[in-house]
């Protein structure tokens, strides 16, 4: 006992020893903080600068995707914090390392290290109240510098378009049309847009025609093209999106019974350096409205149109140019833009077209003819010609018209002006907004000319121009005691 005593008592108390120092080794540990890099030039990278969920949603559910956080530093990072800049109610969640949620904390991400981001979006894509498309975006503090990743899903059920070269098809009434990242008809095919369809355009997306359009729509059930914002602040902003832009070589094109609103230019028709002829459009019973630039817009091309009301552009309602064949009847051109200060006439007729002040293009102005139209606005003149010298062929006529223009229109040229009425107000029914039907009292009321008018008996709105007294200048027909 007396020899075992000290043996077990040194062990006793090595193991003490041996416990203390673990305990020691274990409180410095702990006390110790992570060496993490915090000067303000510190950047994180991702994998992309923008999350699209472009899954087209037919039920209520989850769509998940992911993006990857990258520390390319040499040092270990804190991330301070991770959001969803809309928090809960964008609709937008993540998982961070297991971590869920619309914000985190305190993230570490060490030197030359990644992080996945699992983003899921949960949107009830039949609900119509919701947005066409939904934006939000993923907030990266580091180091007081603030980054992010946006985020984009479409919070109603859609045909997407996103970029596509489109062959030959129809385009049916069952949900709108969600064009993304613009969209080309490509060459001798055809797309058909049946009655009823509405096609939205995201910001900056055009429809390009290469091929040929059919927009068939009807009285009852007319087709819309308009940018994607549907909230009630948005139904009248110009410059939503980009237009329809034919491209010579386009052929047998055809709009009917269709609003066209809120682009850059709604309808272009040509294009320069091309040896294909230049597109040919008919254009029926529509409006196009709301435009930054011009609501019709040509180089060279040939438009028939009847009983279009073109209105409400920041410069041309129509800019005829380069030369081409056109013909009008019926129609409303009436310009009251009040986005900014206009300078340029509601209609101008040209022969010529100088690209950046470095080259000139003429054509032939083979036909200009407008029938019982309407050309009007808050200008002393809205109708104007530019004529280049020797360039060819300047034909046009005005037929029964009544016209806004000033001395520099000589209108008692016989050659070129049928019975125009000129500076009489033609009594809409409400320019300031927008409402270019007729009111009870207007002047423009039982004025047009019959024979012109008996080859369109129904004004844009289906009414009978031959019902009453007499036909109607312009696009719409006033029939009293009829409901407008």
């Amino acid at each position: 006992m007396i020899v075992i005593y000290p043996v077990m008592r040194l062990i006793k108390n090595a193991g003490n020893f041996l416990f203390l120092l673990l305990l020691s080794i274990m409180l410095v540990t702990g006390c110790m903080k992570e060496n993490y890099y915090t000067g303000t030039s510190a950047r994180l990278s991702f994998s992309t600068d923008t999350l699209v969920f472009d899954t087209v949603f037919t039920s209520i559910g989850t769509v998940t995707h992911e993006f990857m956080v990258y520390n390319k530093n040499s040092y270990d990072l804190l991330i301070s914090s991770i959001d969803i800049a809309g928090a809960a109610n964008s609709g937008f969640r993540f998982n961070v390392d297991g971590r869920e949620g619309t914000e985190l904390k305190d993230i570490p991400i060490l030197a030359n290290d990644s992080l996945y981001v699992f983003m899921e979006a949960t949107i009830d894509p039949l609900n119509s109240g919701n947005p066409m498309v939904i934006f939000d975006s993923v907030v990266f503090i580091t180091n007081t510098n603030v980054q992010d990743v946006k985020l984009v899903a479409w919070g109603q059920d859609v045909h997407l378009v996103n970029g596509e070269v489109l062959t030959s098809g129809t385009w049916i009434n069952d949900k709108p049309y969600l064009v993304y990242n613009s969209a080309l008809i490509d060459t001798l095919n055809t797309l058909r847009i049946d009655p009823g369809v509405r096609v939205y355009f995201h910001k900056g997306s055009t429809l390009y025609i290469c091929g040929t359009l059919k927009v068939m729509g009807t009285i009852d059930e007319p087709v819309l093209f308009a940018g994607d914002r549907l909230d009630e602040m948005y139904k009248d902003i110009p410059g939503q999106w980009n237009g329809l832009y034919f491209v010579n070589g386009s052929r047998s094109n055809e709009i009917i019974n269709t609003s066209i609103i809120n682009a850059v230019s709604g309808i272009h028709l040509g294009n320069l350096y091309s040896a294909d002829p230049a597109p040919d459009l008919v254009l029926r019973n529509s409006v196009v409205s709301h435009m930054t630039w011009a609501g019709l817009s040509s180089l060279g091309g040939s438009i028939t149109a009847s009983n279009c009301e073109i209105s409400d552009c920041g410069y041309f309602t129509a800019i005829l140019s380069m030369g081409g064949s056109y013909e009008f009847m019926h129609c409303t051109f009436a310009n009251y833009w009040g986005w900014s200060q206009r300078r340029t006439p509601s209609l101008l007729l040209s022969d010529n077209f100088i690209y950046n002040d470095t080259a000139l293009f003429v054509g032939d102005l083979l036909k200009a003819d407008f029938g019982n139209c309407i050309i009007y606005g808050d200008h002393d003149t809205e109708l104007a010609f530019s004529d280049y010298q020797d360039a060819g062929d300047f034909n046009y006529l005005f037929e029964h018209c009544l016209l806004k223009a000033d001395t520099s229109v000589n209108t008692s040229d016989l050659l070129h002006f049928t019975d125009p009425v000129i500076n009489i107000y033609p009594g809409f029914v409400d320019k300031n907004d927008s409402d270019f039907q007729l009111d009870t009292l207007a002047f423009a009321q039982d004025k047009a000319f019959l024979d012109i008018s008996v080859l369109f008996p129904y004004d844009l709105m289906g009414r009978d121009r031959l019902a009453d007294d007499g036909p109607d200048l312009g696009a719409y027909e006033r029939i009293e005691n009829i409901s407008q």
